[in-house]
């Protein structure tokens, strides 16, 4: 049966539940939502103390209590009606919102889909009262026991509409998600103590008073938190604080980028593009940064109504927002590479010139010469490009013929040059070739192994990177074996409850790579096996990263283990074991960039060698 086209049907008011319905439909999309709506009228009330708890991941039961002003009797039925608000007045109001909730809509849209209780005591009298609504509909009021503030409780959540509890994931994830709202709520005021149970587990407890730092040192793993960076412009117009994180403390997802406005959490693009701004160049292109970011700006200067759930912002001149966070970023990013800079790329050095080398002793009356490689080796640029077609084109010149596949051909080798004898009367030792025309001759800072092509200009190769991209290549091709060494003693790591979480997700697939692992204890991992080519240290050093999140899937494990397995810089090789990393290098897949996408090579062609030695205009 076709029902009746809407353009046919007469304009009507519609029924006080249907709008409620509707409304719930743009405020309360999940569990989390609700939670968070919740926890922001108890921060509106002025609560010092917040406690909340949930059962089937909030679709059982979700209960928030608070210390804040409460309310009279006479509104809390008020409170569950729509657009009855205590937080605006008048049109001025909208143009200076200071508040988390002001559309007067949260509570009665929550209570058309669920079994809602409210209970708040009178800051006037201490006397308290409840009110009690099914889906939409008060079934009870009347007086109750509550000493201050006020307790909301929200039970069979969407149990009067069950196709939105189809779109309902597990339990488990539901959770996960009020825990993750409730803590970015909390990261906004540390002067507010916060407390979270799930099925009578406790989740978060974070007392009043914390510093930024130690309240996401509740979320985060250790690692991470160790290399937060804080920033703080000051007062003024626009002032920008929290903590951002050193670019060496990357993450493969997005999900630990807070961004807030107003002390409220937003998603805004944006800000976002700024953060990403600020960290060009020091990041690869499928890194993000850590970052807890705090905007302020004069309420008339940002449109926090654009949402019904607030989430997101309008700001009147984005331009300005979008440079001043930029700059502060990329401000504290640069204090901080200088700290770690080697003296001689220190500001305070002159420009242009650095330390004599240590085994350099200057005539007399000459001036010093410059080190060309300093001894310890300036912070990584981070640099990526997408494609193979990018990084040829940004580099100016094709791919060298003995690095495409059908140049991989073995052939017949030109016998090398005779060696010249040294003053010392030694023969000097003879260059290696490679293939046709493909040179190898030596080692440049225990790091850079260097060739070069018969009239076609020379090349630097990333030893560390090769070798990655040769094991990565190798875990691609063969799989997951599971090949292990047994170590004589089990080294034990210490687990925070973050990375205990992610640990059980990735158990699998860390024995599948060869680890021998066991729990001795919740808050403990104990390593009894590493895989057959990698060491103790860095099988620990690779866990450690695998559990604060720097990788995803198994290729991104495959990464790391390649990363921690691979030859390191400064490492020096021999003659031969140069010769076969280059040669497997060359027989591997995408030879041009390792797994996390660095480039493996770097190529000067006579152009290029003329140019830096102004040999021609």
């Amino acid at each position: 049966m076709n029902a009746t086209p809407s353009s046919l049907r007469p304009i009507r008011v519609l029924p006080p539940e249907l709008a409620n319905q509707i409304a719930a439909g743009e405020v309360v999309e999940r569990p989390a939502s609700v939670l968070k709506e919740l926890v922001e009228n108890s921060l509106d009330a002025g609560a010092t103390s917040i406690e909340a708890a949930i059962e089937g991941g909030g679709q059982s039961l979700i209960l928030v209590r608070d210390n804040g002003s409460g309310m009279p009797a006479a509104e809390l039925t008020l409170a569950v009606t729509r657009h009855a608000t205590s937080k605006i007045a008048d049109l001025a109001d909208l143009a200076g919102i200071l508040s988390f909730g002001f559309r007067g809509e949260a509570l009665p849209s929550i209570a058309s889909v669920a079994r809602l209780t409210l209970t708040a005591a009178d800051p006037a009298t201490g006397e308290a009262a409840a009110v009690a609504v099914e889906h939409g509909r008060v079934v009870s009021s009347g007086p109750a026991a509550l000493d201050r503030g006020t307790r909301v409780e929200v039970r069979d959540l969407f149990a009067n509409v069950p196709a939105r509890l189809k779109f309902l994931k597990t339990p488990a994830t539901e959770a996960k998600r009020c825990a993750e709202i409730f803590f970015r709520l909390a990261l906004a005021r540390p002067d507010v103590r916060f407390a979270l149970t799930a099925g009578g587990r406790p989740i978060y407890t974070l007392p009043a008073g914390q510093t930024l730092a130690d309240r996401l040192a509740a979320a985060w793993p250790p690692a991470l938190c160790e290399g937060l960076l804080p920033l703080d412009t000051g007062p003024g117009p626009l002032r920008l604080s929290g903590l951002v994180g050193h670019p060496r403390a990357s993450q493969a997802r997005a999900d630990r980028i807070l961004l807030y406005v107003g002390g409220r959490p937003v998603s805004d693009r944006l800000l976002l593009t700024a953060l990403r701004e600020a960290y060009s160049g020091r990041l690869l292109a499928r890194e993000y940064p850590l970052a807890a970011l705090f905007l302020e700006l004069p309420p008339d200067e940002v449109d926090v109504n654009v949402h019904p759930a607030k989430s997101e912002v309008r700001f009147r001149d984005e331009r300005a927002v979008f440079g001043f966070v930029r700059r502060a970023v990329d401000a504290v990013l640069a204090r901080a590479e200088a700290e770690f800079a080697p003296a001689w790329e220190r500001p305070d050095r002159t420009p242009g010139l650095a330390e004599p080398a240590a085994d350099y002793a200057a005539p007399a009356g000459a001036a010093a010469q410059p080190r060309l490689l300093p001894a310890t080796p300036p912070l990584p640029a981070g640099e990526k490009f997408a494609t193979r077609a990018a990084f040829e084109a940004e580099a100016g010149r094709d791919i060298p013929d003995w690095l495409r596949p059908q140049a991989a051909s073995p052939g017949p080798s030109s016998p090398p040059p005779a060696p010249e004898p040294r003053a010392n009367g030694l023969p000097a030792p003879p260059p290696a070739a490679l293939r046709p025309g493909l040179t190898y001759l030596g080692q440049v800072a225990g790091t850079y192994l260097v060739l070069a092509e018969a009239g076609a200009g020379l090349t630097l190769v990333d030893q560390h990177a090769a070798h990655e991209r040769v094991l990565y290549a190798a875990l691609r091709r063969e799989g997951s074996r599971g090949q292990s060494r047994p170590l004589a003693l089990p080294r034990d790591l210490a687990l925070h409850p973050a990375e205990a979480e992610r640990l059980d997700r990735l158990w699998p697939r860390l024995k599948e790579l060869g680890f021998g692992l066991a729990r001795p204890a919740p808050d403990r991992l104990s390593l009894t096996a590493t895989p057959a080519n990698l060491e103790p240290g860095p099988a620990l050093e690779l866990l450690r990263d695998a559990l604060s999140g720097a990788s995803g899937g198994p290729e991104d494990l495959w990464a790391l283990l390649s990363c921690k397995a691979a030859i390191k810089a400064g490492t020096t090789l021999a003659r031969d074991e140069a010769l076969a990393l280059l040669e497997a290098w060359l027989a591997a897949e995408d030879r041009e960039y390792c797994p996390h996408g660095r480039p493996i090579r770097v190529s000067f062609t006579p152009a290029d060698l003329e140019k830096l030695f102004k040999r021609r205009g």
